[in-house]
């Protein structure tokens, strides 16, 4: 538990959590098929008020593998989040939604239809961060990334600045983990996000 320990802590001193308005969770943890093949196991070891976003990417068990994700985020205090999924969330009884960069224009018409949800949305620039209407923003990759698919990282400063420019709560995600999250301090960050960072 020492790892997740230390991200929780790491999170919930970020000064800008001080600042929220509405309760988001500290902590995001990102599923992905091929580099978390078991997201139940990491839910079970996540700590209270941390969340979950679930990305199913078409697979045939996505209903039963949420039902089971929402089963232990209800028994252990997370909030679960389908990725770009709003059919599904709304299915299942999930706690939001967290969307994909070309779909965040989804994001108002979501607030407005459903009030109860926490909706997410990815930002990978400054337009798109500056755009979104989500409760908060992800913005990655934060650091550097072993993910196939991330680009060249922010850093702490251009992080910094998206944040600013944003003017809304944001994540931080790529690269975080225990040993590298303390960078991201004085970034205006509200919480961190991260796929491997939580343990296998």
């Amino acid at each position: 538990m020492s790892a997740f320990w230390t991200l929780e802590r790491t999170a919930r001193l970020l000064p800008a959590r001080r600042r929220l308005r509405k309760a988001l969770p500290p902590l995001l943890f990102f599923t992905d098929p091929d580099r978390t093949p078991d997201p139940e196991a990491v839910a079970r070891r996540l700590p209270r008020g941390a969340g979950v976003v679930y990305r199913h990417f078409g697979a045939p068990d996505a209903e039963a593998r949420a039902r089971r994700l929402l089963a232990i985020a209800r028994a252990r205090g997370l909030v679960l989040l389908i990725g770009q999924d709003a059919a599904l969330a709304a299915r299942i009884g999930a706690h939001g939604v967290h969307l994909p960069q070309r779909l965040a224009h989804r994001a108002l018409p979501l607030r407005r239809m459903r009030p109860d949800w926490l909706i997410t949305a990815a930002a990978h620039g400054v337009a798109s961060a500056r755009a979104s209407r989500g409760h908060a923003i992800v913005i990655s990759p934060a650091l550097l990334s072993r993910s196939p698919s991330a680009g060249r990282p922010l850093g702490p400063a251009r992080l910094a600045a998206m944040v600013r420019a944003a003017g809304r709560p944001a994540y931080g995600l790529g690269g975080i983990n225990p040993a590298t999250a303390r960078r991201l301090r004085a970034t205006g960050l509200i919480g961190l996000a991260a796929v491997e960072g939580f343990g296998a």
